[in-house]
């Protein structure tokens, strides 16, 4: 059929998408999410999702496409278009098998990331795939298939260095900032530590909008490669260089019910060091009541999924259970985690212990696995490190390298302390409850807003004293945070 192109001035992403009214698709016997053939004259043709108008916008005789459609045809006005019905992606018949149970190949796993990667696929046919891996799992097997598609097909970094560190968290609790000290002690010694980070979906802050606060976190993967191999490391946002950029996808589609199958969460991770090269990992897997991994039997058996995945990807690995039963340092979004990791790194004597700890921890471990300190010897260097000013002299280069944005490091201006209401010891922290304050406060949008904690677990408390304080760059957020139980936050007993 022959149609007219209307131009929808609206951007929709990366998928291509075309709009009939209700009478023509009924004619031609298409519904929603259906697939079109389109083509203007003798330029190559698209593949677009069709939607069906029912206002009476569209004529018959019309055909909608929304912006990036209509730029990728060069449409003109008063062109006409070819439309046909155009067949489903066969990786569609490979989605329906897993719902069904059935362990895909190797060559099946990677027809379904190739749709994912150039968005032949719609939202709802990237949940279905989802939903199958959630409910049917991913044996080994599968999820070494799935790591290695999802990173062939999408950029990779490649180091002149032979030994390449990367870290990962499974994330959980708030605040966290390890990688912003870890990767300046790791540099400082000589290794190449390349970071690719998330944003926050659901958290008050991701490690790349903490970094966004002291650089810029864009870079693109020749840059980073630069970067990586003059100054040893970098810490960057994932979805800005298209490295495992099927991966960010599925994360959006498991977003809406928080879907985590197992085999997708270790495939991701994995994913997301294999493409920058890295040979000796470090994963962080938190455990408590209220993150992920509720137990030491999940942690343990995760920990052995993860080495088992590794070996096959022809990976050093080395798996941390930590404890998730409270938020690590005292700030809580990006700028106020900023402050706190300025604080480790300066080494200033407020600066969080237990975030100093935990990085200590984890650096040793990875200058050991390295074989950069003997057995037992990590920690003593990594924390030498720290003390020197090393650390905090590299992560001034990293910084520098990326793209300095001379941040001043002040938290938002209206402020509201919670008082305990009673004596005694600091028994619980509710990390999701803390969570949410920080991002009704404004977190991470507002990089000036969120939470910082007085009190940790254990630590005494007298009646009046301040548990935490919200900070909001607008007043009315503050009152939002009104809606939340702001003292049911802490456990005091």
């Amino acid at each position: 059929m022959k149609l007219i192109p209307t131009k929808i001035p609206i951007k929709v992403g990366n998928k291509y998408i075309a709009v009939l009214n209700q009478r023509a698709a009924h004619n031609f016997d298409l519904q929603p999410g259906d697939r079109v053939q389109i083509k203007n004259g003798r330029k190559a043709g698209i593949q677009a999702l069709l939607d069906v108008s029912e206002n009476g916008d569209i004529k018959d005789h019309e055909i909608g496409l929304y912006s990036e459609t209509w730029e990728k045809l060069k449409t003109k006005r008063g062109d006409r278009l070819s439309v046909s019905i155009a067949e489903k992606p066969i990786c569609i018949q490979y989605i329906k098998d897993k719902l069904n149970g059935k362990r895909l190949s190797e060559k099946e796993i990677n027809e379904i990331i190739k749709a994912v990667v150039a968005d032949d696929l719609s939202d709802v046919e990237m949940a279905y795939f989802v939903s199958g891996c959630y409910i049917s799992g991913l044996d080994d097997k599968e999820t070494v298939y799935l790591t290695k598609s999802i990173v062939n097909n999408g950029n990779r970094l490649k180091f002149k260095k032979k030994i390449v560190v990367d870290k990962h968290c499974i994330g959980g609790v708030p605040g966290n900032r390890t990688t912003m000290i870890v990767i300046p002690i790791i540099t400082a010694l000589g290794l190449t530590m390349p970071k690719t980070s998330s944003r926050a979906i659901t958290s008050p802050s991701g490690t790349a909008d903490t970094m966004e606060v002291l650089a810029n976190v864009k870079n693109n993967a020749k840059r980073l490669q630069q970067i990586g191999d003059k100054i040893g490391g970098f810490i960057t946002w994932g979805g800005g260089v298209d490295l495992a950029a099927a991966d960010d996808k599925m994360i959006r589609a498991r977003h809406p019910l928080s879907l985590d199958p197992p085999g997708m969460l270790l495939a991701s991770i994995m994913a997301k060091k294999h493409s920058v090269g890295a040979n000796h990992v470090l994963i962080d897997i938190p455990m408590g009541p209220q993150v992920k991994v509720k137990n030491i039997k999940e942690a343990k058996h995760l920990a052995e999924r993860f080495k088992k995945i590794a070996k096959m990807l022809g990976m050093k690995i080395e798996v941390l259970i930590s404890n998730g039963d409270q938020p690590i340092g005292n700030g809580i979004g990006p700028v106020l985690e900023c402050i706190d990791v300025m604080k480790v790194l300066k080494m200033e004597t407020d600066a969080p212990k237990d975030l100093i700890k935990k990085s200590v921890k984890m650096a040793g471990i990875l200058l050991e696995l390295t074989k950069k300190a003997r057995k037992g010897k990590g920690e003593k260097i990594a924390l030498e490190t720290l003390k020197s000013g090393a650390a905090y002299e590299q992560m001034i280069k990293i910084i520098k390298a990326q793209g300095d944005k001379k941040a001043s490091l002040k938290p938002a201006k209206f402020t509201k302390k919670v008082l305990a209401k009673r004596n005694g010891k600091v028994r619980a922290i509710n990390n999701k409850l803390i969570a949410h304050i920080a991002r009704t406060a404004g977190a991470p949008l507002d990089a000036e807003a969120g939470v910082y904690l007085h009190k940790k677990l254990k630590d005494k408390v007298k009646k009046g004293e301040a548990l935490y304080t919200i900070y909001a760059d607008i007043k009315d957020r503050l009152k939002y945070t009104e809606q939340y139980d702001l003292n049911g936050a802490y456990t005091i007993k």
